[in-house]
């Protein structure tokens, strides 16, 4: 049975999470945030002693993670690490890994064990073109560099964590740049992906938009 799957990519910050998973509640499907797999092993590599840059020493504890989702809330180990890997160094260390090949081999699977029925919206980096290439509807979702970095600061003062505009802007530039020289999967926006620009644009709308053609591309379907 194929499964129907909704790929949403796009650069840290541009809003592509909080979409699909309103996408995701709104269809009734399960919902895949494939960066918080590589957020989880980057905790987990530096819980373990090893070096971000240790491709091997990474991907054996990619392949080993014991990781529960249980609504919002994510346990690593049966400790809870929600709010751990939303940090900006747990961040910073998620981007680096993702660019190890081995990585991104030893997480694959598990990523694509998500899809099920009744159907599954993922979003990431790499999910149109490698974990789903199949996916029904492929969206690419970005946001200017400025208001991308608005947002992260605005987030992270919600949380009541110190935030610095000028360092955050700063981040998300070499973020954007790893994920686009990465040599495997680099970020970009595919032949067949809708392109979903939300710099003045907000959640609902976006939701919305997606909303709209995947409506669509099931009646091209049918």
């Amino acid at each position: 049975m194929s499964i129907s799957v909704i790929a949403i990519d796009g650069p840290s910050a541009s809003g592509k999470g909080t979409v699909a998973q309103r996408v995701a509640s709104v269809l009734g499907f399960h919902y895949l945030d494939s960066g918080a797999l590589y957020r989880l092993t980057a905790l987990a590599a530096e819980k373990a002693g090893a070096d971000w840059a240790d491709e091997g020493a990474v991907a054996a504890v990619a392949e080993a993670l014991d990781v529960v989702f249980a609504g919002e809330a994510v346990t690593l180990g049966g400790e809870d690490v929600s709010l751990a890997i939303r940090s900006e160094h747990i961040g910073v260390g998620a981007s680096k890994v993702a660019a190890l090949p081995a990585v991104r081999t030893a997480l694959l699977q598990r990523q694509r064990d998500f899809a099920q029925a009744p159907g599954l919206v993922g979003d990431g980096r790499d999910m149109g073109e490698v974990i789903f290439p199949q996916a029904q509807l492929k969206v690419f979702l970005t946001a200017s560099a400025e208001a991308r970095a608005e947002r992260r600061y605005k987030q992270l003062l919600g949380r009541g964590e110190v935030a610095d505009l000028a360092a955050i802007t700063a981040d998300l530039a070499a973020r954007d740049e790893r994920d686009r020289q990465r040599p495997v999967a680099p970020l970009r926006q595919l032949p067949d992906a809708r392109l979903l620009d939300t710099t003045a644009m907000g959640i609902e709308e976006a939701v919305a938009t997606v909303l709209g053609w995947w409506q669509e591309q099931s009646q091209a379907t049918a």
